[in-house]
């Protein structure tokens, strides 16, 4: 049976006041959340979103991954809509979302927002995701080059994120073809916009379990401006493991998490008729 085992490094940086980057890390689930848009509780989008990600995946073990990352993904956006409603200053708060599921025998990934996801097998290093935003559908089109694109004032300007749209598009679903000994990476901008993928690809060919730290300390020597989250995950094969993840970021402080479960049966009726989150458009990601 396979499963994942790694660790996960989230730190502030050198710049932030505070981390609004979240992850999880589970022998079956894995996530990272970067909050966009610049709205006031980032923190909040970004542990609710994973919140509920994880809770709903680990709940859901042997149901099909691409099953489960949809329904994940609608507790997301429900919970960061709830969020908005409970309190109207946290009004266009987003977050992106990239995680990987594992029933045992296949590996799903989910993913909107830049958040980014890797995999590193026989020393080659092969990125799993597209970047939803301004600057890489101008890549798409032809109009900027990659390498221009790193350099880009507006790569940070995403245009997909879960941000409490009931109408929104979700979360791209892609079948990850693994096998024992893959290793891959989940990280937000705050690595991939300061360490190239040739570094990224060096680290990960190192033996030593702490690569996510490593890649860390990579982004804080390079200037840290921004929140670092980095899960690092070898994929292993073994008996069912049972038991409880790793909480990073924003996600540790349960002050953070909105429950819709917990909220809805302590929340003012006022909060039913002021409407949804809604889509606020572009967001630039934290």
């Amino acid at each position: 049976m396979l499963r994942f085992s790694g660790a996960g490094v989230s730190d502030v940086g050198r710049v932030r006041p505070h981390n609004e980057d979240a992850g999880f890390v589970g022998p079956y689930v894995a996530l990272v959340a970067d909050c966009v848009g610049g709205a006031a509780a980032g923190e909040v989008a970004s542990a609710t979103a994973a919140y509920a990600v994880s809770a709903t995946a680990m709940s859901r073990f042997l149901d099909p991954p691409e099953l489960v990352l949809t329904d994940a993904a609608e507790a997301a956006r429900a919970a960061v809509r709830l969020g908005v409603q409970c309190d109207l200053d946290r009004l266009g708060m987003a977050t992106t979302l990239t995680v990987l599921i594992c029933d045992g025998s296949r590996v799903v990934l989910g993913h909107v927002g830049d958040s980014r996801a890797y995999r590193c097998r026989d020393g080659q290093l092969e990125q799993l995701t597209t970047d939803h935003t301004y600057v890489q559908h101008l890549v798409d089109a032809g109009q900027l080059s990659p390498a221009a694109a790193r350099r880009h004032p507006w790569r940070n300007v995403v245009l997909r994120s879960v941000d409490g749209d009931p109408e929104g598009p979700g979360l791209d679903l892609t079948p990850v073809p693994t096998r024992v000994g893959d290793r891959l990476l989940l990280c937000s901008d705050g690595l991939t916009d300061l360490v190239d993928d040739d570094r990224i690809a060096e680290v990960l060919r190192l033996a030593d379990p702490l690569s996510a730290a490593v890649l860390t300390q990579s982004a804080l020597v390079a200037g840290g401006k921004d929140n670092i989250t980095c899960v690092v995950l070898d994929v292993v094969a073994g008996p069912l493991v049972v038991g409880d993840g790793q909480l990073l970021g924003s996600l540790r402080d349960v002050e953070n998490i909105v429950d819709v479960g917990s909220v809805r049966q302590q929340r003012p009726s006022w909060t039913d008729t002021r409407g949804s989150a809604g889509a606020q458009g572009p967001h630039r990601s934290q």
